[in-house]
Protein backbone atom coordinates (compact mmCIF):
# COMPACT_ATOMS: atom_id res chain seq x y z
CA UNK A 1 0.00 0.00 0.00
CA UNK A 2 2.98 2.29 1.05
CA UNK A 3 4.67 1.86 -2.29
CA UNK A 4 1.34 2.17 -4.36
CA UNK A 5 0.96 5.53 -2.81
CA UNK A 6 4.38 6.18 -3.49
CA UNK A 7 4.33 5.80 -7.53
CA UNK A 8 0.96 7.63 -7.47
CA UNK A 9 2.43 10.83 -5.95
CA UNK A 10 5.27 10.05 -8.64
CA UNK A 11 3.05 10.33 -11.29
CA UNK A 12 0.95 13.29 -10.16
CA UNK A 13 4.22 15.20 -10.01
CA UNK A 14 5.43 13.51 -13.50
CA UNK A 15 1.49 14.67 -15.11
CA UNK A 16 2.14 18.35 -14.12
CA UNK A 17 5.22 19.02 -17.24
CA UNK A 18 3.99 20.88 -20.04
CA UNK A 19 4.98 18.64 -22.97
CA UNK A 20 6.17 19.68 -26.30
CA UNK A 21 3.51 21.76 -28.85
CA UNK A 22 3.26 19.45 -32.17
CA UNK A 23 2.35 21.28 -35.14
CA UNK A 24 -0.68 23.80 -34.59
CA UNK A 25 -1.37 22.39 -31.33
CA UNK A 26 -1.69 24.73 -28.44
CA UNK A 27 1.41 25.91 -27.49
CA UNK A 28 3.32 24.42 -24.49
CA UNK A 29 5.80 26.28 -22.05
CA UNK A 30 9.09 27.23 -23.22
CA UNK A 31 9.99 25.19 -19.83
CA UNK A 32 8.68 22.63 -18.36
CA UNK A 33 7.39 23.87 -14.74
CA UNK A 34 8.89 22.11 -12.04
CA UNK A 35 6.77 18.77 -10.37
CA UNK A 36 4.67 19.28 -7.43
CA UNK A 37 3.00 16.32 -5.75
CA UNK A 38 -0.67 18.21 -6.04
CA UNK A 39 -1.28 18.64 -9.90
CA UNK A 40 -3.29 15.89 -10.08
CA UNK A 41 -5.70 13.35 -8.19
CA UNK A 42 -3.31 10.20 -6.81
CA UNK A 43 -5.07 6.64 -7.55
CA UNK A 44 -7.78 5.29 -5.70
CA UNK A 45 -9.41 1.91 -4.51
CA UNK A 46 -12.64 2.26 -6.41
CA UNK A 47 -13.47 1.19 -9.76
CA UNK A 48 -12.66 3.49 -12.78
CA UNK A 49 -15.88 5.43 -12.43
CA UNK A 50 -18.11 5.87 -15.36
CA UNK A 51 -17.77 8.82 -17.11
CA UNK A 52 -20.21 8.60 -20.02
CA UNK A 53 -23.67 6.10 -19.94
CA UNK A 54 -23.71 2.64 -22.48
CA UNK A 55 -24.22 2.88 -25.63
CA UNK A 56 -27.05 5.68 -27.14
CA UNK A 57 -29.00 2.94 -28.66
CA UNK A 58 -29.81 -0.45 -28.25
CA UNK A 59 -29.28 -1.31 -31.95
CA UNK A 60 -26.88 -3.61 -33.00
CA UNK A 61 -23.67 -1.41 -33.96
CA UNK A 62 -20.12 -2.84 -35.54
CA UNK A 63 -16.96 -0.81 -35.05
CA UNK A 64 -13.71 -1.24 -36.65
CA UNK A 65 -10.20 -0.86 -34.99
CA UNK A 66 -6.78 -0.82 -36.67
CA UNK A 67 -3.66 -0.96 -33.84
CA UNK A 68 0.09 -2.57 -33.37
CA UNK A 69 -1.11 -4.42 -30.35
CA UNK A 70 0.05 -8.04 -32.51
CA UNK A 71 0.38 -11.34 -30.44
CA UNK A 72 3.87 -10.54 -29.67
CA UNK A 73 3.55 -6.73 -28.68
CA UNK A 74 3.45 -5.99 -24.67
CA UNK A 75 0.48 -4.32 -24.85
CA UNK A 76 -1.39 -7.07 -26.59
CA UNK A 77 -2.59 -8.01 -23.15
CA UNK A 78 -3.75 -4.60 -22.45
CA UNK A 79 -5.90 -4.47 -25.22
CA UNK A 80 -7.73 -7.89 -24.53
CA UNK A 81 -8.25 -7.08 -21.24
CA UNK A 82 -9.77 -3.72 -21.98
CA UNK A 83 -11.86 -5.10 -25.40
CA UNK A 84 -13.41 -8.03 -23.25
CA UNK A 85 -14.62 -5.37 -20.25
CA UNK A 86 -16.02 -3.48 -23.32
CA UNK A 87 -18.19 -6.53 -24.08
CA UNK A 88 -19.82 -6.30 -21.31
CA UNK A 89 -20.23 -2.18 -21.16
CA UNK A 90 -21.26 -1.99 -24.40
CA UNK A 91 -23.04 -5.25 -25.42
CA UNK A 92 -24.54 -3.96 -28.43
CA UNK A 93 -21.87 -3.05 -29.86
CA UNK A 94 -19.11 -5.76 -32.00
CA UNK A 95 -15.70 -4.46 -32.07
CA UNK A 96 -14.47 -6.10 -35.12
CA UNK A 97 -10.13 -5.07 -34.86
CA UNK A 98 -6.76 -6.07 -36.75
CA UNK A 99 -3.53 -6.00 -35.02
CA UNK A 100 -0.44 -4.48 -37.33
CA UNK A 101 3.30 -4.83 -37.29
CA UNK A 102 4.51 -1.11 -36.52
CA UNK A 103 6.14 -0.92 -39.33
CA UNK A 104 3.61 -2.16 -42.06
CA UNK A 105 0.76 -0.44 -39.56
CA UNK A 106 2.63 3.16 -40.38
CA UNK A 107 2.76 2.51 -44.50
CA UNK A 108 -1.30 1.14 -43.71
CA UNK A 109 -2.57 3.88 -42.58
CA UNK A 110 -0.83 6.60 -44.11
CA UNK A 111 -2.26 5.12 -47.36
CA UNK A 112 -5.84 4.61 -45.97
CA UNK A 113 -5.40 8.38 -44.65
CA UNK A 114 -4.24 9.47 -48.44
CA UNK A 115 -7.05 7.63 -49.97
CA UNK A 116 -9.75 8.74 -47.61
CA UNK A 117 -11.24 5.69 -48.05
CA UNK A 118 -12.29 2.12 -46.25
CA UNK A 119 -11.03 3.33 -43.06
CA UNK A 120 -11.61 1.99 -39.65
CA UNK A 121 -14.10 3.63 -37.07
CA UNK A 122 -10.96 3.79 -34.70
CA UNK A 123 -7.15 3.86 -35.24
CA UNK A 124 -3.94 3.25 -33.18
CA UNK A 125 -1.68 6.82 -34.34
CA UNK A 126 1.04 7.95 -32.58
CA UNK A 127 1.15 11.60 -31.36
CA UNK A 128 1.96 14.77 -32.71
CA UNK A 129 3.01 15.76 -36.50
CA UNK A 130 1.84 12.09 -36.99
CA UNK A 131 -1.62 12.23 -35.94
CA UNK A 132 -0.77 16.39 -36.73
CA UNK A 133 -0.74 14.91 -40.58
CA UNK A 134 -3.78 13.44 -40.72
CA UNK A 135 -5.84 15.71 -38.79
CA UNK A 136 -4.75 18.12 -41.31
CA UNK A 137 -6.26 16.10 -44.05
CA UNK A 138 -9.79 16.25 -42.27
CA UNK A 139 -9.94 12.71 -41.70
CA UNK A 140 -9.89 12.63 -37.44
CA UNK A 141 -12.66 13.18 -35.43
CA UNK A 142 -12.92 16.29 -33.22
CA UNK A 143 -13.13 14.50 -29.14
CA UNK A 144 -13.44 17.78 -27.71
CA UNK A 145 -16.76 17.03 -26.65
CA UNK A 146 -16.27 13.56 -25.33
CA UNK A 147 -13.21 14.53 -23.67
CA UNK A 148 -14.57 17.06 -21.75
CA UNK A 149 -16.56 14.75 -20.06
CA UNK A 150 -13.51 13.05 -18.54
CA UNK A 151 -11.64 16.50 -17.29
CA UNK A 152 -11.33 14.80 -13.55
CA UNK A 153 -9.94 11.51 -15.01
CA UNK A 154 -7.66 12.61 -18.10
CA UNK A 155 -5.14 15.78 -17.08
CA UNK A 156 -4.79 18.30 -19.85
CA UNK A 157 -1.40 17.89 -19.78
CA UNK A 158 -1.51 14.48 -21.46
CA UNK A 159 -3.30 16.03 -24.17
CA UNK A 160 -1.02 18.50 -25.43
CA UNK A 161 0.48 16.16 -27.99
CA UNK A 162 -2.70 15.52 -29.96
CA UNK A 163 -4.39 19.44 -29.89
CA UNK A 164 -4.15 20.50 -32.99
CA UNK A 165 -5.45 24.49 -33.52
CA UNK A 166 -6.86 24.15 -29.99
CA UNK A 167 -8.90 21.12 -30.40
CA UNK A 168 -8.49 18.00 -29.02
CA UNK A 169 -8.54 14.56 -31.57
CA UNK A 170 -6.94 12.04 -29.57
CA UNK A 171 -7.21 9.63 -26.14
CA UNK A 172 -3.72 9.03 -24.97
CA UNK A 173 -2.95 5.82 -23.79
CA UNK A 174 0.32 4.77 -21.41
CA UNK A 175 3.39 7.37 -21.79
CA UNK A 176 6.61 5.81 -22.22
CA UNK A 177 10.50 7.50 -22.37
CA UNK A 178 13.58 5.72 -23.51
CA UNK A 179 15.65 4.72 -20.55
CA UNK A 180 19.08 2.93 -20.12
CA UNK A 181 18.66 -0.70 -18.79
CA UNK A 182 21.62 -2.64 -17.17
CA UNK A 183 22.06 -6.07 -16.43
CA UNK A 184 24.13 -5.75 -13.08
CA UNK A 185 25.01 -9.12 -13.21
CA UNK A 186 27.31 -8.57 -16.09
CA UNK A 187 28.49 -5.08 -14.32
CA UNK A 188 29.97 -7.26 -11.68
CA UNK A 189 31.86 -9.00 -13.43
CA UNK A 190 33.31 -6.21 -14.96
CA UNK A 191 33.87 -4.94 -11.25
CA UNK A 192 31.08 -1.97 -11.19
CA UNK A 193 28.48 -2.29 -8.46
CA UNK A 194 26.25 0.11 -9.24
CA UNK A 195 24.73 1.83 -12.50
CA UNK A 196 27.23 4.98 -14.02
CA UNK A 197 26.14 7.94 -13.09
CA UNK A 198 27.69 10.22 -15.43
CA UNK A 199 29.03 9.85 -18.91
CA UNK A 200 32.41 9.30 -17.46
CA UNK A 201 31.62 6.93 -15.53
CA UNK A 202 29.53 5.04 -18.50
CA UNK A 203 32.67 5.36 -20.75
CA UNK A 204 34.92 3.47 -17.74
CA UNK A 205 32.13 1.39 -17.42
CA UNK A 206 32.45 0.24 -20.97
CA UNK A 207 35.89 -0.16 -21.21
CA UNK A 208 36.09 -2.29 -18.25
CA UNK A 209 32.83 -4.33 -19.96
CA UNK A 210 35.06 -4.52 -23.11
CA UNK A 211 38.15 -5.34 -21.06
CA UNK A 212 36.38 -8.41 -19.44
CA UNK A 213 35.06 -9.87 -22.90
CA UNK A 214 31.46 -8.37 -22.53
CA UNK A 215 30.05 -6.32 -25.09
CA UNK A 216 28.45 -3.00 -23.60
CA UNK A 217 25.02 -2.33 -26.02
CA UNK A 218 23.37 -4.18 -28.15
CA UNK A 219 21.24 -2.32 -30.78
CA UNK A 220 18.85 -3.17 -33.75
CA UNK A 221 19.83 -1.90 -36.73
CA UNK A 222 17.40 -3.76 -38.71
CA UNK A 223 14.69 -0.92 -37.09
CA UNK A 224 16.26 2.44 -37.38
CA UNK A 225 13.63 3.47 -35.04
CA UNK A 226 15.86 1.63 -32.26
CA UNK A 227 18.93 3.73 -33.65
CA UNK A 228 17.46 6.66 -32.65
CA UNK A 229 16.80 5.36 -29.47
CA UNK A 230 20.03 5.82 -28.79
CA UNK A 231 21.05 8.40 -30.77
CA UNK A 232 18.29 10.69 -29.76
CA UNK A 233 18.85 11.00 -26.12
CA UNK A 234 23.09 11.17 -26.89
CA UNK A 235 22.25 14.99 -28.91
CA UNK A 236 19.80 15.57 -25.92
CA UNK A 237 22.44 15.14 -23.39
CA UNK A 238 25.12 17.13 -25.29
CA UNK A 239 22.54 20.14 -26.79
CA UNK A 240 19.63 20.21 -24.62
CA UNK A 241 16.09 19.60 -24.61
CA UNK A 242 14.78 23.02 -26.21
CA UNK A 243 17.65 22.61 -28.51
CA UNK A 244 16.25 19.15 -29.75
CA UNK A 245 12.84 20.17 -29.66
CA UNK A 246 13.49 23.44 -31.80
CA UNK A 247 14.96 20.90 -34.85
CA UNK A 248 12.47 18.27 -34.59
CA UNK A 249 9.80 20.48 -34.89
CA UNK A 250 10.99 22.62 -37.98
CA UNK A 251 11.86 25.69 -35.59
CA UNK A 252 15.60 25.03 -35.90
CA UNK A 253 18.07 24.41 -38.58
CA UNK A 254 19.99 20.89 -38.21
CA UNK A 255 23.18 22.94 -39.04
CA UNK A 256 24.49 22.84 -35.79
CA UNK A 257 28.02 21.86 -34.67
CA UNK A 258 26.96 20.76 -31.00
CA UNK A 259 24.41 17.80 -32.98
CA UNK A 260 27.71 17.09 -35.34
CA UNK A 261 29.70 16.64 -32.17
CA UNK A 262 27.11 14.24 -30.79
CA UNK A 263 27.05 12.03 -33.82
CA UNK A 264 30.31 11.87 -33.37
CA UNK A 265 29.89 10.47 -30.13
CA UNK A 266 27.64 8.18 -31.07
CA UNK A 267 30.33 6.72 -33.50
CA UNK A 268 33.21 6.71 -31.01
CA UNK A 269 31.40 4.69 -28.88
CA UNK A 270 31.31 2.51 -32.23
CA UNK A 271 34.45 2.54 -32.99
CA UNK A 272 35.23 1.68 -29.28
CA UNK A 273 33.77 -1.92 -29.71
CA UNK A 274 30.77 -0.56 -27.03
CA UNK A 275 28.35 -2.10 -29.72
CA UNK A 276 27.77 -5.62 -30.75
CA UNK A 277 28.16 -6.00 -34.25
CA UNK A 278 26.01 -8.59 -35.08
CA UNK A 279 23.30 -6.10 -33.98
CA UNK A 280 23.39 -4.14 -37.22
CA UNK A 281 21.44 -6.19 -39.16
CA UNK A 282 19.20 -7.73 -36.51
CA UNK A 283 15.61 -6.74 -35.73
CA UNK A 284 15.12 -5.49 -31.94
CA UNK A 285 12.78 -8.93 -31.00
CA UNK A 286 16.26 -10.44 -31.23
CA UNK A 287 18.60 -7.58 -29.60
CA UNK A 288 16.25 -7.82 -26.81
CA UNK A 289 16.93 -11.10 -26.15
CA UNK A 290 20.35 -10.97 -26.46
CA UNK A 291 20.27 -8.54 -23.56
CA UNK A 292 18.02 -10.78 -21.63
CA UNK A 293 20.33 -13.92 -22.69
CA UNK A 294 23.06 -12.15 -20.96
CA UNK A 295 25.68 -11.20 -24.48
CA UNK A 296 24.97 -7.72 -23.25
CA UNK A 297 25.12 -5.13 -20.41
CA UNK A 298 22.96 -2.14 -21.82
CA UNK A 299 19.73 -1.98 -23.69
CA UNK A 300 18.48 1.38 -24.45
CA UNK A 301 14.67 1.28 -25.56
CA UNK A 302 11.65 2.41 -24.66
CA UNK A 303 10.21 1.89 -20.93
CA UNK A 304 7.21 -0.40 -22.42
CA UNK A 305 9.95 -3.07 -21.92
CA UNK A 306 9.84 -3.11 -18.51
CA UNK A 307 6.85 -5.56 -18.76
CA UNK A 308 8.43 -8.23 -20.20
CA UNK A 309 11.64 -7.98 -18.06
CA UNK A 310 9.42 -7.94 -15.31
CA UNK A 311 7.83 -10.90 -16.30
CA UNK A 312 11.04 -12.81 -16.78
CA UNK A 313 11.72 -14.18 -13.10
CA UNK A 314 15.01 -14.98 -13.33
CA UNK A 315 16.03 -11.87 -15.07
CA UNK A 316 14.17 -9.03 -13.38
CA UNK A 317 16.76 -9.19 -9.92
CA UNK A 318 19.37 -8.66 -12.41
CA UNK A 319 18.02 -5.67 -14.14
CA UNK A 320 18.54 -1.75 -13.17
CA UNK A 321 16.51 1.13 -15.19
CA UNK A 322 18.05 4.48 -15.57
CA UNK A 323 18.49 7.12 -18.15
CA UNK A 324 21.24 8.30 -20.30
CA UNK A 325 23.87 10.37 -18.41
CA UNK A 326 24.57 14.18 -19.04
CA UNK A 327 27.47 14.70 -21.92
CA UNK A 328 27.35 18.66 -21.71
CA UNK A 329 25.89 19.75 -18.20
CA UNK A 330 26.16 23.30 -19.34
CA UNK A 331 23.26 22.93 -22.20
CA UNK A 332 21.52 19.59 -20.80
CA UNK A 333 20.84 18.33 -17.30
CA UNK A 334 19.44 14.90 -16.08
CA UNK A 335 15.68 15.08 -16.08
CA UNK A 336 15.86 16.31 -19.73
CA UNK A 337 13.79 12.88 -21.36
CA UNK A 338 12.90 11.66 -24.95
CA UNK A 339 9.50 10.50 -24.66
CA UNK A 340 5.92 11.82 -23.50
CA UNK A 341 2.55 10.67 -23.99
CA UNK A 342 2.66 9.41 -27.62
CA UNK A 343 0.51 5.97 -28.12
CA UNK A 344 -2.67 7.06 -29.09
CA UNK A 345 -6.54 6.22 -30.13
CA UNK A 346 -8.67 8.59 -32.60
CA UNK A 347 -11.59 8.69 -34.30
CA UNK A 348 -12.04 8.39 -38.37
CA UNK A 349 -14.35 11.94 -39.23
CA UNK A 350 -16.11 9.29 -42.30
CA UNK A 351 -17.06 6.96 -39.62
CA UNK A 352 -20.45 6.42 -39.71
CA UNK A 353 -20.94 6.20 -35.84
CA UNK A 354 -18.61 8.90 -35.35
CA UNK A 355 -20.27 10.36 -32.04
CA UNK A 356 -20.74 6.82 -30.42
CA UNK A 357 -17.09 5.86 -31.58
CA UNK A 358 -15.92 8.74 -30.44
CA UNK A 359 -17.82 7.80 -26.50
CA UNK A 360 -16.61 3.96 -27.16
CA UNK A 361 -12.79 5.22 -27.94
CA UNK A 362 -12.55 6.96 -24.74
CA UNK A 363 -13.68 4.64 -22.51
CA UNK A 364 -11.18 1.67 -24.36
CA UNK A 365 -8.42 3.95 -23.83
CA UNK A 366 -9.18 4.80 -20.24
CA UNK A 367 -9.02 0.55 -19.88
CA UNK A 368 -5.74 0.40 -22.21
CA UNK A 369 -4.47 3.01 -20.07
CA UNK A 370 -4.82 0.92 -17.07
CA UNK A 371 -4.35 -2.39 -17.80
CA UNK A 372 -0.68 -0.98 -19.08
CA UNK A 373 -0.02 0.44 -16.46
CA UNK A 374 -0.64 -2.64 -14.37
CA UNK A 375 1.49 -5.01 -16.63
CA UNK A 376 4.77 -2.59 -17.02
CA UNK A 377 4.01 -0.99 -20.05
CA UNK A 378 4.02 2.25 -19.60
CA UNK A 379 3.11 5.44 -17.20
CA UNK A 380 -0.51 5.88 -17.34
CA UNK A 381 -1.87 9.21 -19.08
CA UNK A 382 -4.97 8.42 -17.26
CA UNK A 383 -5.44 9.43 -13.43
CA UNK A 384 -4.94 5.52 -12.23
CA UNK A 385 -7.39 4.21 -10.19
CA UNK A 386 -8.01 0.67 -8.50
CA UNK A 387 -5.16 -1.56 -7.05
CA UNK A 388 -1.69 -0.76 -8.29
CA UNK A 389 0.03 -2.31 -5.71
CA UNK A 390 0.82 -5.18 -7.81
CA UNK A 391 3.03 -2.71 -10.63
CA UNK A 392 6.74 -4.08 -11.04
CA UNK A 393 9.61 -2.35 -9.49
CA UNK A 394 10.95 -1.27 -12.77
CA UNK A 395 7.84 0.66 -13.89
CA UNK A 396 7.99 2.01 -10.10
CA UNK A 397 12.25 3.18 -10.92
CA UNK A 398 10.74 4.86 -14.27
CA UNK A 399 7.39 6.80 -12.27
CA UNK A 400 10.66 8.21 -10.19
CA UNK A 401 12.58 9.13 -13.22
CA UNK A 402 9.37 10.73 -14.94
CA UNK A 403 8.92 12.89 -11.30
CA UNK A 404 12.16 14.45 -11.47
CA UNK A 405 11.99 15.12 -15.03
CA UNK A 406 12.83 18.68 -16.64
CA UNK A 407 11.75 18.40 -20.17
CA UNK A 408 10.14 15.98 -22.70
CA UNK A 409 11.19 15.65 -26.06
CA UNK A 410 9.20 13.43 -28.18
CA UNK A 411 10.37 10.69 -29.91
CA UNK A 412 11.87 12.40 -33.24
CA UNK A 413 10.35 10.15 -35.77
CA UNK A 414 7.02 10.96 -33.87
CA UNK A 415 7.65 14.53 -33.40
CA UNK A 416 8.30 15.62 -37.16
CA UNK A 417 6.25 15.37 -39.97
CA UNK A 418 5.71 12.99 -42.26
CA UNK A 419 7.70 14.50 -45.32
CA UNK A 420 11.02 14.72 -42.91
CA UNK A 421 10.64 11.92 -40.74
CA UNK A 422 12.02 9.91 -43.81
CA UNK A 423 15.29 11.63 -44.65
CA UNK A 424 15.67 11.63 -41.05
CA UNK A 425 15.54 8.05 -40.32
CA UNK A 426 17.52 7.32 -43.22
CA UNK A 427 20.54 9.82 -41.93
CA UNK A 428 20.50 7.92 -39.05
CA UNK A 429 20.52 4.39 -40.35
CA UNK A 430 23.65 5.59 -42.54
CA UNK A 431 24.95 7.33 -39.47
CA UNK A 432 24.73 3.90 -37.68
CA UNK A 433 26.56 2.19 -40.85
CA UNK A 434 29.00 4.38 -40.89
CA UNK A 435 28.07 6.16 -44.30
CA UNK A 436 27.66 9.61 -42.46
CA UNK A 437 29.91 11.26 -39.71
CA UNK A 438 28.55 14.45 -37.72
CA UNK A 439 29.45 16.66 -40.59
CA UNK A 440 28.14 14.53 -42.71
CA UNK A 441 24.93 13.67 -40.94
CA UNK A 442 24.06 17.69 -40.42
CA UNK A 443 24.58 18.52 -43.78
CA UNK A 444 22.25 15.81 -45.64
CA UNK A 445 19.53 16.88 -43.00
CA UNK A 446 20.22 20.74 -43.40
CA UNK A 447 19.58 20.56 -46.82
CA UNK A 448 16.87 17.82 -47.07
CA UNK A 449 14.98 19.54 -44.22
CA UNK A 450 13.32 22.89 -43.90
Amino acid sequence: MKMKRLVSVLLAGAMTLSLVACGSSAPATETAPAATEEAAPAATEEAAPAATEEATSDEPVTLTMWCIATEGDSNRHAYEQAIADMEEKYPNVTLEWEAIENEAYKTKIATAMADGTDLPDIFFTWSCAFLGDFVAQDRVYCLDDTLAKYSDELPESMLGNTTYDGKHYGVPLTMNIVALFANMDLLAEAGWDHVPVDYDELMQCCDDLVAAGIIPFGCAGGETWCVTEYLEPIIEKSIGADALNDIFLGKATYNNPDVAKAVDTFQEMIDKGYFDPAGASLPNDDVKANFMAGRTAFYQNGTWNCADFANDAEFLPKVQVTEFPVIDSSKSKLGQLIGGPSDTLAVSASSPNAELAAEYTAELGKLICHYGYLDGCGLPAWIPYGDTSSINPLTQSVAEICANADAYVLFGDTAMSAVDKDPYLDAVAKVYGKELDGQGFIDELAGAIR
